[in-house]
């Protein structure tokens, strides 16, 4: 027969002690608030409860087929758990207890160096591959690297500032051609301006006649006429027709028109010297 310590040391027994011995504590629920708790005992306890249920949903939230609403679901549960486990740590700071936010464990990265301003929303297994989260996680591309002034200054030589461009023998040629081509076009407009100002020069010509205002002393054409008009006219408008009779200019004085149509034509004369070949 089996001794009274074997019989002990059944798993049926084990597990009727603990129905008997657990009876009390699982009539237990978790204070609300970590304030209400004075028992440091206790708090450590309930604080051990946090951690385990907060690895639970760990596990739980890696598998991705839970679907987006489960998923999100988890994670708020898992955060709401970090910042009860945070008020049980401060308690249990209160009555004296360890200091279990020096000493836990830390947040890290990928390289093993502790994550910077870990303390609000975080995000855990297959969370950060939710639509939207994804981008948090990108890194952003390295800046491009800084040269200093020496290594700036080694790139520059004669061709930078374009004193190679017409050593390859190409551009010259094609300057050569464009500036025939520019100033054969150049003539021609000129040319036809030319002509043109000839035409309108002779048109006017031909429809305004100006009149002869120079004439000479001596004319006596439809002189009796004019004697027999002016003879009653009186003695001082005689005088002064005959004073100006008797001015006559030695040289043909030009008409403003006239004027006009020889600076036009120097100022032609000038840009065709300057362009033409």
């Amino acid at each position: 027969m089996a001794r009274n310590a074997e019989k002990a040391m059944t798993t049926l027994a084990r597990w009727r002690a603990a129905q008997l011995g657990e009876g009390d504590q699982a009539k237990q629920r978790r204070p609300y608030l970590a304030s209400e708790c004075t028992d440091l005992q206790q708090a450590e306890k309930w604080r051990m409860q946090i951690i385990r249920e907060i690895a639970r949903k760990v596990s739980q939230i890696q598998n991705a087929g839970l679907g987006e609403f489960r998923i999100r679901d988890l994670n708020d549960e898992i955060n709401k758990l970090l910042r009860e486990k945070g008020h049980w740590e401060a308690q249990i700071r209160e009555l004296g207890g360890p200091d279990h936010s020096r000493s836990g464990p830390k947040m890290l990265d990928a390289e093993g160096k502790e994550v910077p301003g870990n303390r609000g929303y975080k995000y855990f297994g297959a969370a950060r591959q939710l639509p939207g989260v994804r981008e948090l996680f990108e890194q952003a591309p390295p800046p491009p690297p800084h040269k200093t002034r020496g290594e700036l200054m080694r790139d520059i030589d004669a061709s930078y500032y374009g004193y190679m461009d017409d050593e390859d023998g190409i551009i010259i040629p094609l300057e050569e051609i464009e500036e025939t081509k520019a100033i054969k076009k150049a003539v021609a407009e000129w040319t036809v301006k030319k002509e043109k100002s000839m035409e309108i020069d002779e048109e006017e010509k031909e429809e305004v006649e100006e009149d002869n205002i120079y004439k000479a002393a001596g004319n006596k054409e439809g002189g009796e006429d004019d004697e027999e008009e002016d003879a009653g006219e009186d003695d001082g408008f005689e005088l002064s027709a005959k004073l100006l009779e008797g001015y006559r200019a030695h040289i043909p004085v030009p008409s403003q028109r006239e004027v006009e149509a020889a600076i036009l034509e120097r100022k032609k004369q000038e840009l065709l010297e300057r362009y033409a070949l």
